[in-house]
């Protein structure tokens, strides 16, 4: 007896809602649409909707503050069903993970007023973005206790690898906030920039991916030697080696909106596949050790 279809089905539609929430807030910068609806809770000062000459700036803003009331109820439908299996199934840390993620959304919100009434400042803009990649990565958590209940994790080379790996995937796609905080796609040409050097943040992210690449290299090297699975490694590398390829165009085209677009996909994707290499190596070992040799038990992992 499992978890319910519908469950499994909303808890994909939370991962994928929210990484499209990634990349329309990404349009909505990209466009210099930041500041279409000017105040926050509502577009005017006057309505919740755009009034009076409806431009596309209005269009994007709003179309991105629509997307969450589709959220919204992603949120409350998971609630619901996270409740009826969590009763059934005797797990509450299914119901726990529901509400975090419905209470992330007006938490989202809340950050997306302050960055509008911010006038966009950079920093608050990185936090906005920070909070979605944190809903990204909660929904692959949620994913996982699908099919595996939590116990103990494990501990040893692997799980301390996979939370550097973790740890070091987090100051990549921050550090990429920054980058885009220095640079030009401002989302309005009134907001401030972060008055920082963008060739020396962009070199410092470069760093930081390139140590990344070499940390899930080295995971997948460990999971094969121990016989664990590889798959999430081999998933990290295809997505990080794809975003290296975008972020490389997009830095010598000049960040054409279309290709930055791609790479704010890339970020949401980046995020998905390390937490899915996380949650893998912290599940304890369910078979003896492969390799017997007296003193190294590979299967825990203990050295």
């Amino acid at each position: 007896m499992g978890v319910s279809p519908w469950l499994r089905r909303l808890a994909w539609a939370t991962l994928v809602a929210n990484c499209l929430l990634v990349v329309t807030g990404g349009a909505v910068r990209l466009t210099g649409s930041g500041l279409g609806c000017p105040t926050w809770p509502r577009c005017t000062d006057s309505s919740f909707t755009p009034h009076g000459e409806i431009g596309p700036h209005q269009l994007v803003e709003f179309g991105n503050r629509t997307l969450t009331f589709v959220l919204v109820a992603i949120a409350v439908a998971t609630f619901v069903v996270a409740r009826q299996d969590a009763r059934r199934l005797g797990r509450p840390d299914l119901l726990r993970l529901a509400i975090v993620l419905a209470l992330a959304i007006p938490a989202q919100a809340v950050l997306g007023g302050i960055t509008v009434l911010s006038d966009l400042n950079p920093w608050v803009v990185s936090l906005h973005l920070v909070l979605s990649l944190a809903i990204v990565s909660l929904a692959v958590v949620l994913l996982d206790r699908l099919d595996h209940p939590p116990t103990a994790p494990a501990r040893g080379v692997v799980p301390t690898l996979a939370w550097t790996t973790y740890g070091v995937a987090w100051l990549v796609l921050y550090a990429g906030t920054v980058v885009t905080g220095a640079g030009p796609h401002a989302g309005d040409a009134s907001s401030p920039r972060n008055e920082l050097d963008p060739l020396q943040i962009s070199q410092l992210h470069a760093d930081l991916v390139f140590l990344l690449i070499g940390l899930t290299v080295g995971m997948w090297f460990l999971t094969r030697a121990t016989g664990g699975d590889t798959r999430p490694a081999l998933a990290l590398l295809a997505v990080e080696a794809s975003q290296a390829v975008v972020g490389y165009i997009q830095y010598f085209a000049g960040l054409p909106v279309a290709v930055v677009l791609l790479h704010m996909l890339g970020a949401s994707l980046v995020m998905a596949t390390t937490t899915w290499l996380l949650v893998s190596a912290l599940h304890p070992p369910d078979d003896p050790d492969p390799w017997p040799v007296e003193g190294i038990h590979t299967r825990g992992v203990h050295w």
